[in-house]
């Protein structure tokens, strides 16, 4: 899919006090290992990983975080996914949340190049908001000060461009605390690994029926 736009952004469109709120939440509950698709579906059928599947998730992603589905994290979000999606010309069909990522990469920790899309809809007919539907965009929020940390940067490739044009972009926009960035899911991206600090965000991914 060829896009003019492969990412929106909206710059510390966060307060302070909404990101310490959500940083605050974050790091007081119990956070978990991430993992990738692959290896969640792995846990579904095995009920558990190998050392070597742990190996291996590492070379790919190290981070930790936690899931929520407060109200009033959507409350705040979904207006700017809604808005994105408009100005950015995708018009993407979509109706669904996902849970909320919030997501700590602390020292030396990243997330290498990956999209949030799979190869085919959630098969998962007992959850309705699921079944049948695709990530269409994803968004990224930045929670952490640009003081706090250094690295950590959230770069872009831009695959489909004509071979022997640069199509690695590191996202600038959202180094400022607050700033949101919404983008299509099939987009491939990373997190650079963390050299200082902390940096905490927060991930949504929204759903929809595949595209027709």
């Amino acid at each position: 899919m060829n896009l003019h736009n492969y990412y929106y952004y909206f710059k510390k469109a966060l307060t302070p006090r909404f990101c310490d709120e959500l940083v605050k939440y974050g790091i007081s509950q119990q956070e978990q290992v991430a993992l990738t698709g692959k290896q969640v579906d792995k846990i579904k059928k095995n009920r558990n990983l190998l050392k070597q599947d742990s190996k291996d998730l590492k070379k790919k992603r190290d981070s930790n975080i936690v899931w929520t589905s407060d109200s009033w994290i959507y409350k705040e979000i979904q207006p700017y996914i809604h808005e994105a999606n408009i100005s950015a010309g995708w018009n993407f069909d979509w109706n669904f949340s996902e849970p909320c990522q919030f997501t700590k990469y602390k020292l030396n920790q990243f997330y290498d190049w990956h999209c949030d899309s799979w190869d085919k809809p959630y098969d998962t007919p007992n959850d309705p908001n699921h079944h049948g539907k695709i990530r269409k965009l994803s968004v990224t929020c930045s929670l952490s000060d640009p003081k706090n940390y250094k690295g950590g940067e959230l770069e872009f490739d831009f695959r489909n461009l004509d071979p022997g044009k640069p199509s690695v972009r590191k996202c600038v926009e959202i180094s400022e605390r607050g700033s949101i960035v919404v983008f299509p899911s099939h987009v491939w991206h990373r997190v650079k690994p963390v050299t200082k600090g902390t940096r905490y965000s927060l991930v949504v991914w929204n759903l929809g029926y595949p595209f027709k």
